[in-house]
């Protein structure tokens, strides 16, 4: 059988975790699926799938090969389509990732233009607030806040955000603008554990790196629950500067002990390592790095 198809069966099975459901996705009937995998293994030689009446799990070097098989699937698309030509109208689906506010606000609008403009294209939006595996997730394309680990990935600066305390002016009328970070401990704090999973604020430059420990009267999930108890005037909270935007243009929340703000956080574009470069992936990119840089937010 052809390598590339037996690739193609397996990373089906691997990802359904099933041979019916691999048979499903490709169109092929379990029986053929089944001879396509026994195939694949008895040319390498090695076991890739665990298979029980209940479930088929990978190999550790089933793994291994999956994350190859993927990559490799990847890139010979990417070849069809260069070879196609480079002018050839982006199509197919694009699988985007970024963090939840930031996706909402800014990256979601440009997959409406996206869309808009590719009617052969279509897209997953993947907004979380955790880094995504790009490789294991299947993801072309990811939205990254922060520093960047070594990788073999792709990345295109296009701004930077700060990390900003920030308190409904109801409040501070009430309690007085604090001027230093100690005094935060005697303030109601609002922590919103998408940013600051522990309880210890950083503070920067204005007298050398400090960290202070709080025990917040309030604990969320979401940055969206944090800048609502901030608006409501409850207490403060440290958030992402683009989360709050909109909000200090009202003047619902102002922003306090900004001379004690850390350095400015990169905002990247992220995208994998690829010998070829698919249309897909080009034109979505150059139109978010447009749109990004753009934003007066993010500069």
């Amino acid at each position: 059988m052809d390598r590339l198809h037996l690739m193609t069966v397996f990373v089906a099975v691997g990802e359904e975790e099933s041979f019916a459901g691999g048979a499903r996705r490709l169109g092929m009937s379990p029986p053929a699926v089944t001879r396509a995998i026994s195939a694949l293994e008895a040319r390498l030689g090695v076991k890739l799938l665990q298979r029980t009446t209940r479930y088929v799990r990978v190999t550790e070097a089933g793994q291994r090969y999956l994350d190859d098989a993927r990559r490799i699937l990847g890139e010979v698309d990417e070849a069809d389509e260069a070879a196609a030509g480079i002018n050839a109208a982006p199509r197919g689906h694009l699988t985007v990732t970024a963090p939840v506010l930031f996706g909402k606000m800014f990256v979601m609008p440009g997959i409406i233009d996206y869309l808009n403009r590719y009617p052969e294209a279509d897209v997953s939006a993947l907004f979380l607030d955790r880094v995504v595996n790009m490789l294991e997730e299947g993801v072309d394309v990811a939205v990254r806040i922060g520093p960047l680990p070594d990788s073999s990935m792709r990345a295109i600066k296009v701004g930077q955000v700060r990390r900003v305390l920030c308190a409904s002016p109801e409040y501070l009328e009430r309690h007085g603008i604090p001027l230093t970070p100690q005094v935060l401990r005697d303030r109601t704090i609002i922590a919103a554990t998408g940013v600051s999973p522990a309880v210890e604020w950083k503070f920067g430059p204005e007298s050398g790196p400090a960290n202070i420990k709080l025990k917040p009267r309030l604990t969320v999930t979401s940055n969206d629950a944090a800048i609502e108890a901030a608006r409501s005037g409850l207490g403060i909270t440290r958030l992402m500067s683009y989360q709050i935007a909109p909000h200090l243009a009202t003047g619902e929340l102002k922003i306090v002990l900004s001379e004690y703000e850390n350095a400015p956080l990169p905002i990247h574009i992220v995208h994998r390592e690829s010998k070829y470069g698919s249309a897909k992936v080009r034109s979505f990119i150059d139109l978010m790095v447009d749109r990004l840089r753009a934003d007066k937010h993010l500069n």
